[in-house]
């Protein structure tokens, strides 16, 4: 039986796991492997922090998660995609209010981010012209 995401050692499986699939990704896996390169374990435990504070309260995380993300090669075809697949990576180790509330916040940061990076492009190609 699934149990809730109620831990850091839950957060820890989540975030590992989606990451395990994210760099196996046909779509998605270049674009993260070619940015993180060699520094994964730098990133986990960034996202292991962000996930920990978001979810479970415990303030462990400090930055802006968005300017990492501005210059992405992404459009919505990737939102979309990096969506489902943490849904499934979620539903696949998870049941309860945590497992609910990560997809509902994935989903917000993902809309975020995907206007965000639309904006930034835009104001970006302004300039050239």
């Amino acid at each position: 039986m699934k149990t809730d995401i109620l831990t850091i050692d839950d957060i820890k499986i989540l975030v590992d796991t989606f990451y395990a699939n994210i760099r196996q990704d046909e779509l998605l896996g270049p674009i993260f492997n070619e940015r993180i390169a060699d520094r994964w374990g730098e990133h986990l435990e960034k996202m292991y922090r962000f996930w920990q504070t978001v979810l479970l309260g415990e303030h462990t995380y400090n930055g802006s998660p968005f300017p990492p993300h501005a210059r992405l090669p992404v459009g919505a075809e990737h939102f979309a995609h990096w969506m489902e697949l943490f849904t499934k990576t979620v539903d696949s180790l998870f049941s309860g209010e945590k497992a609910t509330e990560a997809k509902w916040r994935a989903g917000k940061m993902a809309e975020l981010f995907q206007i965000k990076i639309a904006h930034f492009n835009k104001v970006g190609s302004n300039n050239l012209v």
